[in-house]
């Protein structure tokens, strides 16, 4: 396996291996998963939003894509800790544009540190993930460079839309808070799962627009489906410290026990 993975495409409604060539790769649409020994959270979650996304660039695709995402369950590790990422190539004829990446996942982050990206949202489509993918890694190099984990993306009037490669959520007390929809932000399946997580418990869930010092006191987790939850230990710039919620262990147990084993 390359560092980047074993890579396979659709062919005849079969994944096949095939060798990176294209230069000119026209990434539309990407989605990530994490797999443990074979226990994957929220999979027709990740397969619906692929579908959703995919459908929209090329209606013709829904013929595959039934295929498609049987191959990838055949064709998943259910042994170690993998990161599979499903591709959709813009550039290919219409029966060959469907992609598995099929990489090991890199270590566990426990907690991450933000740090403020200081222009405007500069995603050309926030709302899809795969067009700006390449972007939001080069931001999440730049927090690198600041000192901190990931970068925090602000739109046009400064309110918080999410992390990079990330979402954001926030606790006023018992109170579970995120941006609202006036902020461009991915729509995210782990997020989605922390809030019914929160709702089954009988916490309060509420959206609102804040900005980075807004949030300078509070317990804030970042989430994605490769680590989870992540408690936010510090904001460059912000605070050197932020608080920790005490309800983090219960939703971690939780969060674990979404996780279905594959067949």
């Amino acid at each position: 396996m390359s560092v980047l993975g074993d890579f396979y495409r659709l062919e005849a409604g079969e994944l096949k291996p095939v060798l990176e060539s294209s230069t000119d790769v026209q990434l539309r649409v990407a989605d990530s998963w994490l797999v443990e020994d074979g226990r994957v959270r929220s999979l027709t979650a990740h397969f619906e939003r692929f579908a959703s996304w995919v459908v929209q660039e090329d209606p013709n695709q829904k013929q595959y894509l039934d295929g498609y995402f049987a191959e990838i369950r055949r064709l998943l590790p259910r042994q170690g800790r993998w990161f599979p990422r499903m591709e959709y190539h813009g550039e290919q004829p219409s029966n060959l544009r469907l992609y598995l990446r099929l990489r090991e996942a890199p270590s566990k982050i426990d907690s991450v540190s933000l740090w403020s990206y200081p222009e405007p949202d500069p995603r050309l489509n926030p709302r899809v993930k795969g067009p700006d993918l390449s972007l939001c890694q080069q931001l999440r190099r730049h927090a690198n460079m600041n000192g901190a984990d990931e970068a925090v993306i602000t739109n046009s009037k400064g309110f918080v839309a999410e992390g990079a490669l990330s979402a954001l959520v926030w606790w006023r007390g018992d109170v579970l808070c995120s941006s609202d929809d006036q902020t461009d932000w991915l729509p995210s399946i782990t997020r989605d799962e922390v809030i019914s997580i929160a709702s089954q418990m009988g916490f309060e869930v509420r959206v609102e627009n804040v900005r980075a010092e807004d949030l300078a006191r509070l317990p804030i987790w970042a989430l994605s489906s490769l680590n989870g939850i992540m408690p936010v230990r510090s904001w460059v710039g912000i605070s050197d410290q932020l608080p920790e919620s005490v309800n983090l262990e219960p939703f971690l147990k939780r969060m674990k026990l979404l996780g279905t084993q594959l067949d």
